[in-house]
């Protein structure tokens, strides 16, 4: 077995189990993001691994905010920022494998909470991409398979016991897991005719 790549230390990985409070965090948040985004948005969803019941995970909450398109949504991006939200990079990239790294499949932008608030990562992405209809069926697919969350939940125990003072190796374990689970949910929503879900908010 190849040795570990060293990965200089960054940030503490810390999995809390599963906390009841999560989903009422998120919808407060949610209707706090309605009132500053309005129209802008098509739909708010509680998506990553506080969103999927009995999972433990880091305390973050990851909200995917849907938009028409990411060009028109500088109107939105201004407004949360004035609200304090921070914002990432101007543009960012999801990354899965088979897709081209600056693939418009991929393409999101990227905000977090504002100063002293909760650890809260805004995904804003487009509707129909390959990256937002992904985020939901991960969940859903975690949410629906006890099996497949227990194992998952494992490999990031494992992963952070590993990596415990580094996310970059935390991640650099956990990717290659994120294309298996999602050919099981590929299979999984195939069998049950999984749809897009009705918005969260």
């Amino acid at each position: 077995m190849p040795d570990l790549p060293a990965f200089a230390p960054s940030r503490p990985v810390v999995l809390v189990p599963y906390r009841p409070a999560w989903p009422d965090e998120f919808a407060a948040l949610a209707r706090r993001l309605r009132v500053l985004a309005g129209p802008l948005l098509l739909r708010i969803d509680h998506i990553g691994s506080t969103a999927v019941p009995g999972l433990s995970a880091k305390d973050v909450l990851d909200v995917q905010l849907t938009v028409t398109s990411l060009p028109a949504a500088a109107a939105l991006t201004a407004a949360l920022r004035h609200a304090g939200f921070r914002q990432g990079e101007a543009t960012q990239y999801d990354e899965f494998h088979g897709l081209p790294p600056d693939s418009a499949e991929l393409r999101k932008l990227y905000m977090r909470e504002p100063a002293g608030e909760r650890r809260t990562h805004l995904h804003i992405r487009e509707a129909g991409r390959f990256n937002a209809r992904y985020a939901l069926l991960f969940r859903d697919y975690l949410r629906a398979s006890p099996r497949a969350r227990a194992e998952y939940e494992l490999l990031k125990s494992r992963a952070a016991a590993l990596f415990p003072r580094s996310i970059e190796g935390y991640l650099y374990l956990k990717e290659p897991v994120f294309h298996l689970v999602f050919e099981a949910a590929s299979l999984w929503a195939a069998q049950v005719g999984w749809q897009l879900p009705p918005a969260a908010a």
